[in-house]
């Protein structure tokens, strides 16, 4: 039986660390100590445990299944260690907190930007990074604490995470304000399957999307002549020639040189949801910064 007196919270931090870095050395250096020092605190916790928990490999250390087991229960408990000893309120103004979010280009600009620019007024020193959003990793990112909110859709987020819907967002046809068809209000059906389109994959190697699932559904199609992995690119590419694309409403506020054509059919919008871990549900602080993203969200509905 393992007896709990010999385990102490340096132990349990230790050992989530180290899950997390799979390496001794950056291990140590995240938690300010020597690399002897970790090896020690190694050392107890395999005894206390009667696991080895790592073994050496290639690249670092490998975690044991018994490793393995225990990461989720000790990441949980350490965050409710953390909230228990929090501040029970939240001062936006003097938080320093740090706040990762994972979106893909579109999220950035519509609703990231606006939460920074908010932040800069309402709590200057919260530090934010941006990283791209990856769902099939976006669970374990957010269960090891490398990662607080994602911006995604209903099909990609992981079902053990919270989430709430920010909005709905609908499709419109778009093109440089010189576009021989810019001046129209709407274009025909073969109008629009004459021009030609550009297109977003995120792999960047399909001329395929939402719109040509309708079109084929209508025994059309039309012509797509690049694809991209950005729609922040697409947009700039479409300033300067003759192309046109379909892309989400929101996207374009704002900018200039573009000229919006109202489609001659119908295409299923999509929902925006931002997404978090249980461990920062009750956080004063993360409960802030949710509540200010859909307010900001709500604001441009």
């Amino acid at each position: 039986m393992i007896n709990i007196r010999n385990i102490d919270l340096n132990l349990l931090r230790a050992f989530d660390i180290l899950m997390d870095e799979r390496n001794v050395s950056r291990a140590a250096e995240r938690l300010s100590v020597t690399q002897p020092a970790v090896s020690g605190m190694l050392t107890r916790l395999r005894s206390s445990l009667n696991d080895p928990l790592f073994i050496r490999s290639q690249h670092g250390i490998s975690p044991t299944p018994r490793a393995l087991e225990l990461a989720g229960p000790v990441k949980k408990i350490l965050s409710e260690i953390e909230d228990i000893l929090a501040p029970t309120t939240f001062d936006p103004k003097e938080s320093t907190m740090k706040l990762s979010i994972a979106a893909t280009d579109y999220a950035l600009k519509v609703i990231v930007t606006p939460l920074i620019y908010a932040l800069q007024e309402e709590a200057p020193n919260i530090r934010i990074s941006i990283q791209p959003i990856n769902d099939s990793q976006t669970f374990a990112l957010m269960e090891r604490g490398q990662l607080d909110l994602a911006i995604t859709t209903p099909d990609s987020v992981h079902k053990e995470l919270r989430a709430k819907t920010l909005f709905k967002e609908d499709y419109t046809c778009i093109m440089a304000s010189g576009h021989p068809h810019a001046h129209k209000n709407t274009l025909t059906l073969d109008e629009f399957c004459s021009l030609k389109h550009g297109i977003v994959s995120f792999s960047g190697n399909t001329f395929h999307g939402v719109t040509d699932t309708v079109l084929n559904s209508m025994g059309r199609h039309r012509q797509v002549t690049i694809s991209v992995p950005s729609f922040l690119s697409l947009i700039e590419i479409l300033k300067n020639c003759e192309l046109c694309a379909v892309i989400p409403k929101r996207l374009i506020c704002g900018i200039d040189g573009l000229a919006t054509i109202t489609l001659p059919f119908e295409i299923p919008g999509f929902s925006k949801i931002m997404a978090w871990h249980e461990r920062t549900h009750y956080s004063p602080a993360h409960i802030w910064i949710r509540e200010r993203i859909y307010q900001l969200c709500d604001k441009r509905s």
